[in-house]
């Protein structure tokens, strides 16, 4: 089976075989592409290894001396990074995506280096965040949580934040950040494997019995409420201040201040200019949508991707107990449709 076309049947193809979560894309021979993937190697191994990685720390510790760890989680460019300066002005210790950077050495047959979480004792809480695609079909397949959980994280230890944005922006995002470093109908091909994906691990999540809080980006809208409601619902009300939303920036300070964020070492291939907008506070970054064609707005629907995203909004309005007039005013039409 070949499903790396850019075909319009390969692609729905493809979006049929991620809905149902079929077995055989666990089994289905990856090819290289370029400087991110220099192996033909299955999701399967890829999974293995970077487990049998992370369990080296994982499954020689205690239970008790994991954090509480708040799993963040979506699709590429969905918010998230500002999500982790969010979290950091708390002063936790907030990662950037240290699974996908041991994925991203497997593809390359690099010796593969663990993630080593910090003491419960030292921090008793941490935030991660990990998102799903963009570059090769392997990172837009990946399971994050899985991986933590076959490794040996602890599930009562874990608090899953389930993140989304609306279809459209996001694509557009990729396709004008990213286009650099690979052509818009791989980008496209990856997104919408990337969005059916991330859409299943929710699922997985509460098939493991891990808590999980569905939390779209478009309620940054309305920032301050919007946080304050998940951190409640995280439990995580003392930790929340005004500040942490709107100031991320000292007396001077000409850049935000992130240094609470702990970033992997990658390949340069992964250092793209301007990928992140430089912010003073949290808060919603709209996307013009203008540059998609008819065609790419149709495989969004026609593949499962907005569907995919009326049940994170409607499963966000449930989650952070947001009533109809806010879900208007934070998700337009999106709401109506969801409920």
């Amino acid at each position: 089976m070949n499903i790396d076309g850019t075909s319009p049947d390969s692609l729905q193809r493809i979006a049929d075989l991620v809905r149902q979560q079929h077995s055989s894309l666990d089994t289905l021979p990856l090819s290289p592409i370029g400087e991110f993937q220099t192996r033909t190697v299955t999701l399967e191994t890829l999974m293995r290894e970077v487990t049998e990685c992370l369990a080296e720390d994982f499954r020689r510790r205690p239970a008790q001396d994991f954090p509480l760890l708040y799993f963040a989680c979506g699709k590429a460019r969905v918010g998230s990074t500002a999500l982790s300066n969010l979290f950091g002005m708390t002063g936790m210790p907030s990662y950037y995506q240290p699974l996908k950077a041991i994925l991203r050495d497997a593809l390359v047959g690099r010796p593969l280096t663990p993630w080593i979480v910090p003491s419960a004792t030292d921090a008793p809480h941490v935030f991660s965040k990990e998102t799903i695609g963009p570059y090769v079909l392997a990172e837009s397949l990946f399971n994050p949580l899985q991986l933590l959980i076959e490794a040996g994280y602890p599930r009562q230890r874990l608090h899953l934040i389930m993140l989304d944005r609306e279809p459209a922006s996001s694509l557009a995002s990729w396709l004008e950040k990213l286009i650099s470093r690979a052509p818009a109908d791989t980008l496209l091909r990856h997104y919408v494997v990337a969005a059916l994906s991330a859409a299943h691990v929710a699922n997985y999540a509460e098939r493991q019995g891990v808590a999980v809080t569905h939390y779209v980006y478009e309620v940054s809208k309305e920032a301050v409420s919007s946080v304050r409601v998940l951190f409640g619902r995280l439990g995580l009300s003392s930790s929340f201040t005004e500040n942490a939303v709107t100031s991320w920036r000292e007396p001077g300070d000409v850049q935000a201040n992130n240094a609470r964020v702990i970033f992997p070492s990658e390949a340069t291939i992964y250092k793209v200019p301007n990928l992140h907008t430089s912010d003073s506070a949290y808060r919603y970054q709209r996307r013009a949508t203008t540059s998609l064609s008819e065609a790419q707005l149709e495989v969004l629907e026609r593949c499962g991707v907005n569907d995919a995203y009326r049940a994170s909004v409607a499963a966000c309005v449930r989650d952070l107990g947001l009533n109809a007039a806010m879900s208007a005013r934070l998700f337009g039409d999106w709401s109506a449709s969801a409920a």
